[in-house]
């Protein structure tokens, strides 16, 4: 009891201390010194004359002013080209390019030598036996080149008589384009043949026509296509008979060696190729093709 009595007592001794010095922590905290502070002077009620004529005619301070931005620089300008003696604004120009770039493949086939050759160049391969040797890219690049050779005097023709003189703003729109489209014209009307253009000119109901020049454009570019598409298809026929040939001759030996599970295309392979690289038979094709167009 007595040992439990005096630790009640310090217990108690110690939170009237701990009580006291929150009581005695704001006082504490209230008691600052403070310096003395100078009295402010006081401005003179007035001011020596001389002092003012002084300031009047001192320099005042002059801030530094932000640099100006500099001013921005105008776009490039874009000269417009007419149609029927109106300007065509910006967005009816990039409506125009996408919708020419569009078109640019069915243009390519349609009024150009590129459909028969690539028809030809893929018949041929079919008919050597040779799977997809060569690859498409290389019968498309070969194709495209033997085009741009045979159709370059017809560019030279649209060029000179329509394109340039429309970039250089010597012919409206519609001068330049009947002026461009006559070679490509002059050129489908040598390669068309007569009862297609009768087909096609009795589906549009337009004819019949008194001069070549009152035909439209849309049925002499269908009549040209299925006229290339016609003669691509002969000039084939007569490409696949050597290789035929080749190929009976084959079936019959192995036929009557009784070697009937063995492929005659396997083994007809090789004499193909072999035939085609004797007679130089890639000269051959590609200069036949390019002599196979009527000149315009």
């Amino acid at each position: 009891m007595t040992r439990f009595s005096t630790w009640a007592q310090r217990l108690m001794h110690a939170l009237l201390l701990v009580l006291a010095m929150a009581l005695l922590a704001p006082a504490a905290a209230q008691t600052v010194t403070t310096r003395p502070t100078a009295p402010a002077a006081t401005a003179p009620a007035q001011q020596p004359a001389q002092a003012v004529a002084t300031q009047a005619t001192a320099p005042r301070a002059t801030l530094p002013t932000a640099q100006a931005a500099p001013s921005a620089q105008p776009l490039p300008s874009v000269t417009v080209g007419r149609i029927g003696g109106e300007p065509v604004s910006m967005p009816m120009q990039v409506l125009l390019l996408m919708t020419g770039i569009t078109l640019l493949p069915a243009a390519l086939l349609g009024v150009t030598a590129f459909t028969r050759i690539i028809i030809v160049l893929a018949l041929l391969r079919q008919a050597l036996g040779t799977g997809q040797t060569p690859g498409n890219q290389v019968l498309l690049a070969l194709a495209l080149f033997l085009t741009f050779m045979v159709m370059m005097p017809t560019f030279d023709q649209a060029w000179a008589s329509g394109i340039a003189p429309y970039l250089n703003d010597q012919m409206d729109f519609r001068t330049a384009w009947a002026q461009a489209s006559q070679p490509f014209r002059d050129f489908m009307l040598a390669q068309v043949r007569e009862t297609d253009l009768m087909t096609f000119a009795g589906l549009s109901s337009s004819g019949p026509y008194a001069t070549a020049q009152d035909i439209p454009f849309g049925v002499l570019a269908a009549s040209f296509l299925t006229s290339e598409l016609k003669t691509a298809f002969e000039i084939a026929f007569l490409i696949y008979i050597p290789f035929v040939i080749i190929d009976l001759v084959v079936a019959s030996v192995l036929m009557s060696m009784g070697m009937m599970m063995l492929s005659p295309m396997l083994i007809s392979a090789p004499f193909k190729i072999l035939l085609f690289v004797l007679v130089d038979g890639w000269v051959l094709v590609v200069g036949s093709l390019a002599a196979s167009f009527n000149p315009a």
